[in-house]
């Protein structure tokens, strides 16, 4: 066969190949070409109906002349469901059927005609599951065997289906294979990605079909002795072993979830937020890890930004500005731009560089009177519509800059993961109706004592996988000059890795003496704690030879990107400085400009600088060549108004 003719089959046959493929095929997994826009994506609501091609690139069209980058599709249930009294059936394009599959195809195919990205959630509702679910596949609960966890608000609605087992592959990877068969793909220039959202299945006692098995095998004693009590203070050394083991099975949940799609030529986005698991570890397993804000707080979302410089990722996304006034609805169609700059600045000060608006609702032609209840309101009819254009174009400055090179971190702090498998329960003036555990790391913060340095968090996983070279950790695109550890509990797994990294000569700040978790008792546990402090490497205050990244009277938030030599410093303003759910109403006012005078230390030299923080206002700098220089991000929003609660205001989201 002539050159010629090898030629013409070699790009005939390339022709059909997804670009994903291609490139999956040049590198390996931790270096993937992912391609997104800077520009804001948001999550588009479609409600279970007949939806036309017409409302399609009505919605779209919208969202491409307001500046957005792309569209999240999520398929959720009919209008009337919030109607008990309504039990009419709403014809929709059947899930999927292939008519369900054509209107997603043109989707598709209409969001690239207008160079708009297009991801897909991967499934119905939020927690993986549908009426082709049956009883045996669906998620368990220990001590119920009748009892299988629903899923009755997804498109299917009013048909009630089950909850995927997500903890038995044999269950899941079958709703794997019959969610892409019917998804369709299409070539484009923007990476498309599914969707996984937040972990919305029953943790409480859960449980498969194996697990007491598994568990006998792996520690060497029943734990269903202690399952009816799991969460008594007194069994938290079962317990911790009982969260091993979840984590175990969530954690292969998640790296199949992964490989399914990249056999594909998808790639994965999705939040391991809730998930009763290691979260760094599911976080490193996804393509694209995503944060979410306010039902989480912004600082948690260091943990996918921390994974993904583990695991070399450049983007993490986060669900922004769902429920920022309150759970369900507070101030729907009333949200001020104002207050939500405060949020995402936040979220770019911790690792943040793809915001994803929560979000636009599927509406009629010509029309903007559908929302989604737990929202923020994005349509021509709300409060903020002359605003958002322009606000998007400063959202997409700051990620553009936000993904340059790779986050700048000097030092690693360790993740207290043990510590939250053993607490076990939250109490109750920190729970809201869904979230009960320790485990979901909601309320953990960098230390104080760490605010002029860069730190971010690391885990057993990745402290396994480093590498020590005079005295420098390297793990992923992360170089750490010192590992800052500050937990009461240490697995032995990780308190012997600890001194294998000390003994290589890393700087191990380590603030208490580790107790050991679990029921499996080490014999030689004390003796290596007793090891670990004896090392010239490990000290229990900050060493004097790391110099701090910044200092001042007032050390401001930062996060950085360094490419090459070249920094990325970003500083949000001072009131998005630890936001709790939910924000007040006009929370944002201010008047004063702040000033802040601080030293910065990058690359042998010192930069003084004055930072003014003019009202609603955050600022980036870049250092190159010697020379500090600020780049201008102002976008001035609207002076919010100032709205209080009723004095007798009960909160519907908190625990009584």
């Amino acid at each position: 066969m002539s050159k010629y003719y090898i030629l013409i089959i070699f790009f005939v046959l390339s022709s059909f190949i997804s670009p994903e493929l291609i490139a999956r095929g040049k590198s390996s997994h931790s270096e993937n070409k992912i391609i997104i826009s800077s520009k804001p994506y948001t999550r588009y609501w479609w409600f279970a109906s007949m939806i036309k091609e017409e409302d399609v690139r009505f919605n779209l069209d919208w969202l491409k002349a307001n500046g957005f980058g792309g569209v999240e599709v999520a398929w959720v249930y009919p209008l009337n469901r919030f109607n008990p009294k309504d039990t009419t059936y709403t014809p929709r394009q059947e899930w999927l059927s292939p008519e369900w599959t054509r209107i997603v195809e043109y989707t598709l195919s209409y969001a690239k005609s207008i160079d708009l990205g297009c991801d897909l959630t991967f499934g119905t509702l939020w927690p993986f599951g549908d009426t082709y679910v049956t009883f045996d596949q669906a998620t368990q609960k220990y001590g119920e065997p009748k009892w299988r966890q629903e899923i009755t608000r997804s498109w299917q609605h009013p048909k009630p289906g089950y909850v995927i087992d997500h903890l038995s592959p044999s269950n899941y990877k079958p709703y794997f294979e019959r969610l892409i068969d019917a998804f369709p793909r299409i070539r484009t220039k923007l990476s498309p990605s599914y969707f996984i959202d937040s972990w919305e299945v029953e943790t409480e006692k859960l449980w498969c079909d194996g697990f007491a098995e598994d568990f006998q095998t792996k520690y060497s004693y029943d734990i269903t002795k202690y399952m009816d009590s799991i969460y008594a203070p007194r069994n938290s050394k079962y317990l911790y072993d009982y969260m091993c083991l979840i984590s175990d099975k969530v954690i292969r949940f998640y790296k199949d979830y992964t490989k399914a799609l990249n056999k594909k030529g998808i790639y994965s986005r999705g939040q391991v937020s809730g998930a009763p698991c290691d979260l760094i570890s599911g976080y490193a397993l996804m393509d694209i890890p995503e944060g979410e804000s306010m039902l989480f707080e912004p600082e948690f979302c260091s943990i996918p930004a921390s994974s993904a410089l583990l695991t070399r990722k450049k983007y993490v996304s986060s669900e922004t500005f769902t429920c920022l006034y309150g759970w369900p609805r507070d101030y729907i169609r009333e949200e001020q731009t104002a207050d939500l700059k405060l949020v995402a600045d936040a979220l770019f000060a911790n690792g943040i560089n793809h915001i994803i608006w929560h979000g636009k609702a599927h509406n009629p032609a010509g029309q903007d009177t559908v929302n989604f209840y737990a929202t923020t309101h994005i349509g021509s009819s709300s409060n903020m519509a002359k605003e958002v254009s322009n606000f998007n174009r400063y959202l997409g400055k700051v990620a553009s800059h936000m993904r340059r090179g790779k986050t700048y971190s000097d030092i690693a702090v360790y993740l207290p993961t043990e510590d939250a498998w053993t607490a076990g329960v939250m109490p109750k003036d920190k729970q809201f109706i869904w979230a009960w555990g320790y485990y979901e790391m909601r309320y953990v913060y960098f230390p104080d004592e760490l605010a002029g340095y860069s730190p971010t968090w690391i885990n057993g996983e990745f402290l396994d996988k480093a590498k020590v070279t005079l005295g420098v950790m390297q793990i992923g695109d992360a170089s750490y000059k010192a590992l800052y550890v500050n937990s009461e509990y240490l697995d032995y797994k990780v308190l012997k890795r600890l001194n294998d990294l000390a003994r290589k000569g890393l700087q191990i700040i380590l603030k208490k003496d580790p107790k050991q978790p679990g029921a499996v008792s080490r014999k030689d546990y004390a003796d290596l704690v007793v090891k670990l402090k004896k090392s010239k490497h490990v000290i229990s205050d900050l060493p004097e030879d790391i110099a701090p990244f910044i200092t001042g009277d007032i050390i401001p938030n930062h996060w950085c990107r360094k490419e090459g030599k070249t920094l990325y410093a970003f500083f949000p303003n001072p009131k998005s400085n630890r936001l709790k759910f939910p924000m007040e109403y006009g929370q944002s006012l201010e008047t004063e400009t702040k000033t802040r005078k601080i030293n910065i230390k990058y690359e042998g030299k010192d930069y003084d600088l004055t930072l003014e923080f003019k009202p609603y206002q955050s600022l980036l700098y870049k250092i190159e060549n010697g020379k500090i220089e600020q780049i201008d991000i102002t976008f001035v929003p609207e002076t919010p108004i100032v709205k209080k609660r009723p004095a007798d205001y009960v909160a519907p989201w908190l625990v009584k």
